[in-house]
């Protein structure tokens, strides 16, 4: 049995993922509903292999003794205060998301969550030559499916600049020929 935290599509997502390798997944979140979208929430909902722990936050991550091995995690209720400790074999964290993309934030735009901007339909930044794909640009999906496809679409996007700015530099560099 796992613990999942979280409210969200990443957390609904991680949750039905698990039931796959787990007996069961217990899915706790803070408030009384879900933030996710409605068909990963029904997805969920229905899904015999995962038990809902709705208002719950954990208090503590129990171990053998050792810190080697998740034993189960210390729960309270936020509207009755009750605590309970719910035995697990695995804990998953599941719950907001920040961009890495601290290492060019004096460099290229951003958003004020710290995503960078790009042009519409594109992966161009505003610094020519830069490109951004991933989850550092997504927002919204954030799925390793999307980044993948959003990389392919950078690697496109640069080398057809790359080409342009070839084709750009043999113009200056290359003798003008006149008849």
């Amino acid at each position: 049995m796992v613990v999942v935290v979280g409210g969200g599509d990443t957390a609904l997502e991680e949750a039905s993922y698990l039931t796959r390798h787990a007996s069961k997944v217990i899915l706790m979140h803070r408030r009384d509903s879900f933030r996710g979208s409605k068909i990963m929430q029904e997805r969920v909902l229905t899904n015999p292999k995962i038990e809902i722990m709705y208002d719950t936050v954990v208090r503590d991550i129990l171990d053998d003794g050792t810190g080697s091995f998740v034993t189960g995690v210390r729960t309270k209720n936020v509207k009755t205060g009750q605590e309970q400790v719910v035995p697990c074999e695995g804990f998953f964290v599941a719950i907001g998301h920040e961009p890495n993309t601290k290492i060019v934030r004096d460099i290229l735009q951003t958003d004020e969550n710290g995503y960078l901007l790009h042009e519409p339909e594109t992966s161009f930044t505003d610094i020519p030559g830069i490109f951004v794909a991933g989850d550092v640009h997504d927002h919204h999906y954030r799925q390793a499916v999307t980044a993948a496809g959003a990389g392919c679409r950078a690697a496109i996007d640069a080398e057809r600049w790359l080409e342009a700015e070839a084709h750009a530099e043999s113009k200056i560099k290359e003798p003008m020929a006149v008849a």
